[in-house]
């Protein structure tokens, strides 16, 4: 019994990996008609969540997809090893817990860095595809004193936190952070240009306090 509930497992790690791999070359293929970012001062606007790296282009040569590419074909391979050895010997009534977290680490190690994408009739939001349809709303928050962010890196402060509500999507794709008022002003143009609708924090002039207000 468990060694089939394991086996199920692979068939659906293998099947996410996959699909995975696809999703980011789709990606890639669409990020060449891309609205914003475009040039490097756009791209190193956008600050990625945990490590709050720069973003970078989403191409086939960069080290990211390649990552991503090679990353897939060693972790299909492991996986594979690992299920001969589950179903040759004993060893996963002993450890099971070890080789379900084994198993975890493996297929969470193949992700891309993250990245935005604004094109004409949608968006590419960390690696994925979502058409304009497919966003209910984007919602932006200024980085001050006792927001969640502040503090954590000096270029996140007075910075802006853009996040993504995706229709029928129950683990939502990260957020990200744009540094420059200007390109973030140029960002939600696009947006609105599409009919995505967008709730923004609005600064009033002698309070630190921000109000919000839905833009549809």
């Amino acid at each position: 019994m468990i060694n089939i509930l394991f086996t199920i497992m692979f068939v659906l790690g293998v099947n996410y990996l996959i699909n995975y791999q696809l999703r980011i070359k789709k990606a890639a293929d669409l990020s060449k008609d891309t609205l914003f970012p475009n040039i490097d001062d756009e791209f190193s606007s956008i600050l990625l969540p945990i490590e709050w790296k720069e973003m970078e282009p989403l191409a086939k040569n960069t080290k990211s997809y390649q990552y991503v590419k090679w990353g897939t074909i060693i972790a299909l391979v492991l996986l594979t090893v690992l299920l001969w050895i589950v179903l040759a010997t004993d060893w996963l009534g002993s450890s099971f817990l070890s080789i379900v977290y084994l198993f975890i680490v493996i297929i969470s190690s193949i992700k891309h860095r993250g990245n935005l994408f604004i094109l004409s009739k949608g968006i590419i939001l960390n690696g994925k595809f979502y058409s304009s349809n497919q966003i209910k709303y984007y919602q932006i928050e200024k980085i001050v004193r006792w927001h969640e962010l502040y503090g954590l890196d000096d270029r996140l402060n007075n910075a802006y936190k853009m996040t993504f509500k995706i229709k029928k999507e129950l683990f939502p794709p990260n957020y990200i952070v744009v540094k420059d008022a200007d390109y973030l002003e140029r960002m939600i143009l696009l947006l609105d240009e599409q009919g995505i609708p967008g709730i923004k924090e609005i600064e009033q002039a002698n309070s630190s306090v921000g109000n919000f207000t839905t833009k549809s």
